[in-house]
């Protein structure tokens, strides 16, 4: 698929700034797509790019309306409607990352077929894949994993990427969600692919390489997540990891959306993802933790790092503040 560009960001009327990391990501990572963010009464989260209308961006020039909303069971709400029948009108194709069909939709499929106009669901593919099969392939990998879900994976992997590519290395980000697909332009998204084939589509989606080209993998979830471990021990097993490294935002008493779930410590994320990796990788290593302290100050933030680094023995930055040089100079 072939989405166009520039964007304008629909963030509906979410309830706070996670749900709508989808569009935060993609407005980090391709500042120069998007050109201005759509909000609903009631919408507790900002992009920090211009508010515009529909016909204010038409206007603008703005070619796609992305849904950039993450919301528990990937439905759209009766609100949003109104605004993508707007946009089709408006000359703009609509793309989302939502598990619901933009089909789905009441007339929005019919509308926009008499329109010659585009609506691409990014986490819905016609691709058909195998069963994992755990060879060993050629290449390295590396994985980034959680704590939790919502916990800077992506972000990681993102800085990763740009970091080794800034130092001559071989790598490539391999997106397995929604905004990294908007981001990378393909990838996989993971928690749509029918269970018994998620491994085998991440060993599609990263496979034999050169011998010195990283393949970084961007992880969903966490093996310790209720509602999303299936897909975190998928990925795992499938993307044959050489490398982990985890990620963490300090501030949650709980597993995000199962308050029953305590967070476990990085040591216990570190050690049960590290066995349940052997399955296809005897040897995969820990290399470093990757600290969310963006609700911290500096203080609490070093002090947060420094706790890291002395439960683990790896190095631990946040990747937004200081880089990830110190991850990289460990592989």
């Amino acid at each position: 698929m072939e989405i166009k560009n520039p964007y304008l960001m629909f963030i509906g009327d979410v309830p706070d700034q996670l749900a709508a990391k989808t569009a935060s990501g993609v407005a980090h990572w391709r500042p120069d797509w998007c050109l201005g963010q759509l909000r609903l009464e009631g919408c507790k989260a900002d992009l920090g790019l211009p508010d515009m209308t529909v016909l204010e961006a038409a206007a603008a020039g703005v070619k796609t309306l992305i849904v950039g909303v993450t919301n528990q069971g990937g439905f759209f709400a009766d609100s949003w409607v109104e605004t993508m029948h707007l946009a089709i009108d408006n000359g703009m194709d609509i793309a989302s990352g939502m598990h619901a069909k933009l089909d789905d939709v009441p007339g929005l499929s019919d509308k926009a077929s008499a329109a010659g106009r585009q609506l691409f669901d990014v986490r819905h593919t016609s691709q058909t894949f195998d069963i994992g099969r755990g060879h060993k392939r050629s290449g390295m990998r590396l994985l980034t994993v959680g704590t939790d879900t919502s916990c800077g994976k992506m972000f990681t992997a993102l800085t990763l990427e740009k970091e080794m590519r800034d130092r001559g290395m071989k790598a490539e980000f391999r997106a397995t969600g929604q905004t990294g697909i908007f981001i990378a332009g393909n990838g996989v998204a993971i928690d749509a692919v029918v269970s018994d084939f998620i491994s085998g589509s991440v060993e599609w989606l990263c496979p034999e390489n050169d011998p010195d080209h990283w393949d970084l993998v961007e992880g969903q979830g966490s093996i310790f997540h209720a509602g999303y471990a299936g897909v975190t021990l998928g990925l795992i097993h499938g993307s044959q990891p050489d490398v982990l490294v985890v990620c963490h935002d300090p501030g949650r008493p709980h597993m995000r959306g199962t308050p029953a779930i305590p967070v476990r410590s990085l040591s216990e994320v570190i050690e049960a993802t590290k066995e349940a990796a052997r399955v296809t990788n005897p040897d995969v290593r820990c290399i470093g933790c990757a600290i969310n302290t963006s609700k911290l100050s500096d203080v609490e933030a070093e002090a947060e790092l420094q706790r890291a680094r002395d439960e683990t023995g790896l190095p631990a930055v946040d990747p937004v503040k200081h880089g990830v040089g110190v991850l990289v100079d460990a592989l």
